[in-house]
């Protein structure tokens, strides 16, 4: 963005807490001043209620929206949710995935989010064909958040085996042929071909990587991807090697290179399966194969031991909590305030979107820790808006706070609606959801304005995406 802007917010969320009459001057998409006790002036863009910096969803599945109000009938349990979710998986092709993913990410950006960490694995044709572009997946995924407006952090997921049991790895089968490269080298080779673009470009773009679980990517391939992710972004796949160096506290020291993400003890069925095949607990395996430290997100972190919650405190590791989806597919209540405690970073994603609201994760995190500990305030407001703007663990450091310097992302919750009149601004993230959301700014442009988007009618749009997914 060109130029300068000007925005005025009456009330805003900054680094030193709640300030009145905000003045954020804007050039280049990013925030030139911010100062509060300043009147609006003349040609400034006025934005109403309470002023949030952007929200960060660390953790998406973009295909996994066609699943809402389709899973509810007959119970079960996550695994039988997933054959669902399979089903889905096995329909999509570029261009449905693009008109998905652009409905799903501009319901993103109507709730406040600015990026979107989206872990991705459905990478290649039914039966796991290659398409003539071997990343044409994730080139839509690209192309819709680019449509959409926000920013996106493509985490390319590594899925090699079908799962995991004490016999050792299963193969992949089915659906899940579509996830799978031939070995971690290979999807390192894969991954290559898709650059960063972080500022201007075809897109707003990070490239990070994922290991899908320790049930999708055997244990001598773990430490492949962390590597490729630890390396020297100049090295090229040939010259990857570990960047790790030891120090700090849990020898984690200083890494470079990109986000690593993956799905963490969501369930006790892996915990059991790892501890019968390899005597360790997910936790454990991560931290004998060198893949803990501060760079890595935990997604779910659900089912840990005390054991667990030391060592991913200890390297600084991130704890992506997906609440909503946790509850859906009936996963457990995760230990965010004893990672907190024990040195873990807090993030949100909205995983499967069974609700796209991150302004409801933050507050289903403090909910959820007094449903499991009978006590209120196991965290407090500013701690929850410091997991929901963690852009950090996505890539995007000078993002999520409202400051000079940082992207000019901003998110204007009003405070006149049924929900949020009379609430105190400094705890409107206890009152407001993603109906409350009227104008967000990303990186400078306005993409939501009196809560409409910028591409229309998304409840349409995201119609006629599922829609054929579903028909026989």
């Amino acid at each position: 963005m060109s130029g300068r802007t000007a925005f005025h917010a009456t009330a805003a969320h900054l680094p030193d807490g709640v300030r009145r009459d905000v003045r954020l001057v804007v050039e280049a998409g990013r925030l030139l001043e911010v100062s509060d006790g300043i009147p609006a002036q003349a040609g400034d863009h006025r934005l109403p209620g309470v002023v949030l910096p952007g929200l960060a969803n660390a953790h998406s599945h973009a295909f996994h929206r066609a699943l809402r109000g389709r899973t509810h009938d007959g119970g079960g349990t996550f695994w039988t949710w997933r054959e669902r979710m399979y089903a889905v998986a096995a329909r999509l092709d570029p261009d449905s995935y693009l008109s998905l993913a652009r409905a799903a990410y501009a319901e993103m950006a109507l709730a406040g989010v600015t990026a979107v960490g989206e872990f991705h694995y459905l990478h290649h044709a039914p039966g796991g064909r290659r398409y003539m572009d071997p990343n044409a997946m994730g080139h839509a995924l690209v192309q819709a958040a680019q449509d959409a407006g926000i920013r996106l952090t493509l985490l390319d997921a590594c899925y090699l085996a079908g799962g995991l049991d004490g016999a050792g790895y299963a193969e992949l089968e089915g659906p899940q042929l579509r996830f799978g490269d031939l070995d971690a080298q290979t999807w390192a080779l894969r991954v290559e071909d898709v650059r960063d673009h972080t500022d201007g470009g075809p897109a707003h773009l990070r490239v990070g990587a994922a290991i899908h679980s320790v049930r999708a990517v055997p244990r001598g391939q773990l430490g492949v991807v962390a590597d490729w992710a630890r390396a020297d972004q100049g090295a090229g796949a040939a010259g990857r090697h570990r960047a790790a160096v030891d120090g700090g506290p849990g020898g984690a020291g200083d890494r470079a290179g990109r986000p690593l993400h993956l799905h963490l003890s969501e369930q006790p069925a892996e915990n059991d399966a790892c501890l019968a095949a390899h005597g360790l607990t997910p936790t454990g395996l991560l931290a004998a194969e060198g893949v803990l430290g501060p760079d890595l997100s935990a997604v779910h972190a659900t089912h840990l031991t005390g054991a667990d919650v030391e060592l991913l405190g200890r390297h600084r590791a991130w704890a992506c909590f997906c609440p909503t989806t946790e509850r859906d597919l009936a996963d457990g209540i995760g230990p965010a305030r004893a990672l907190r405690e024990a040195g873990a970073r807090l993030s949100l994603g909205s995983d499967q979107h069974a609700v796209v609201d991150l302004l409801e994760e933050a507050r289903a995190l403090e909910m959820h820790e007094r449903l499991a500990t009978l006590e209120r305030g196991r965290l407090a407001p500013a701690d929850l808006l410091a997991a929901a703007t963690a852009h950090e663990s996505i890539g995007w450091p000078d993002a999520g706070r409202l400051e000079v310097g940082a992207r000019a992302d901003l998110v204007a919750v009003r405070d006149d609606t049924v929900r949020t009149a009379g609430a105190d601004p400094a705890q409107i993230l206890l009152a407001a959801g993603a109906a409350d959301v009227d104008t967000v700014v990303v990186d400078g442009g306005v993409v939501v304005e009196g809560g409409r988007h910028r591409l229309g009618d998304v409840g349409r749009l995201l119609t006629e995406a599922i829609a054929p997914l579903w028909q026989d």
